[in-house]
């Protein structure tokens, strides 16, 4: 069992480069998936390890062993090694537990305080009296469309429309939850960090294709997101203080130049380069087996630990 908890431990800093590659050669929507899919696999996995560390160490307690009914501690390697790596484990995963809460409580914070700068009258679109150029999908229930004065001042009639189509495909596909699982899950396996920006430019990808369709014209979808990307970037020269939380997605946030030169492209599938066929399914294969290698080391582990422990209970109750 202490070898096999390795593996979702190390698995990450292998899957995370192969997950980032074939997101690249798939649909924006496609990508979302994968990256959300593979991020939460990985974290559960790398957590479900550290919580089977623990056990070994902390059953040389005499109140785990009263409590588990053993008359020795698990056979699970040197006392020494096993003890210290329980220290370890549990360390980190109380560090990770009240990371977690922070950061959910911090969003809800952040989320709070939007809605309320926001108003509370009906309709989908909030118009913020104020001079800089943001828009944002802002999530709840109902989700709003946040644009201030300023974004709607820097664009033409049907470049709005085209905006506020991209932030209603954001409502529509409750991206904020995509975003929000893998921030979190970050949070527990450091190597999950490089997964957040591929995901935030494919939730904007899908976005934009969804906001191409609904105006019809690709060209002034991409029109749209450059013009108000290009206004909120001369405005953030000044020291800003906005309300925007971070679990929103915008049009203007991500590679601009990117996603425009995909929409003006009529690159509607991949969401980026995109790889040779074969060498995306080599990759995807890949990627797959390290996702499902991690997962059954981890049950594999747990299995293994069980039987740890009945071998103890049945010797403890032979005396």
């Amino acid at each position: 069992m202490i070898y096999l908890v390795w593996v979702p431990l190390l698995m990450p800093f292998l899957a995370v480069p192969a997950a980032r590659r074939v997101a690249v050669a798939l649909a924006p929507r496609h990508a979302a998936w994968l990256l959300t899919v593979v991020a939460l696999v990985l974290a559960a996995s790398s957590s479900a390890a550290l919580a089977l560390l623990v056990v070994p160490g902390a059953s040389y307690l005499p109140v785990v062993a009263v409590l588990g009914e053993l008359l020795e501690p698990l056979r699970a390697g040197p006392p020494v090694v096993a003890v210290a790596l329980a220290l370890v484990a549990g360390s980190l995963l109380v560090w990770r537990t009240a990371v977690l809460a922070a950061a959910a409580h911090r969003s809800r914070a952040e989320l709070r305080r939007a809605r309320a700068a926001a108003g509370g009258t009906e309709g989908e679109l909030a118009v913020l009296r104020d001079s800089r150029p943001d828009a944002y999908a802002l999530p709840g229930r109902p989700g709003r469309i946040v644009v201030t004065t300023g974004m709607l001042r820097a664009l033409e009639p049907a470049e709005r429309e085209a905006l506020f189509a991209h932030e209603r495909a954001h409502l529509r596909g409750r991206h904020h939850l995509f975003l929000t699982a893998v921030e979190l899950a970050a949070l527990c396996h450091p190597a999950l960090r490089a997964l957040c920006e591929p995901l935030r430019y494919a939730l904007e990808r899908a976005a934009d294709e969804a906001a191409a369709v609904a105006v019809g014209d690709r060209r002034l979808a991409a029109r749209a997101i450059g013009r108000a990307a290009l206004a909120a970037r001369e405005d953030r020269a000044q020291d800003r203080d906005h309300a925007r939380p971070r679990a929103v997605l915008a049009a203007t946030a991500g590679p601009v130049p990117r996603r425009v030169a995909a929409l003006l492209g009529g690159s509607g599938g991949a969401s980026g380069p995109g790889l040779p066929s074969g060498t995306g399914r080599l990759i995807a294969g890949a990627l797959l087996c390290c996702v499902a290698l991690s997962g059954a080391t981890a049950v594999g582990a747990a299995d293994d630990l069980h039987d740890h422990i009945e071998i103890a209970q049945g010797e403890s109750a032979a005396d």
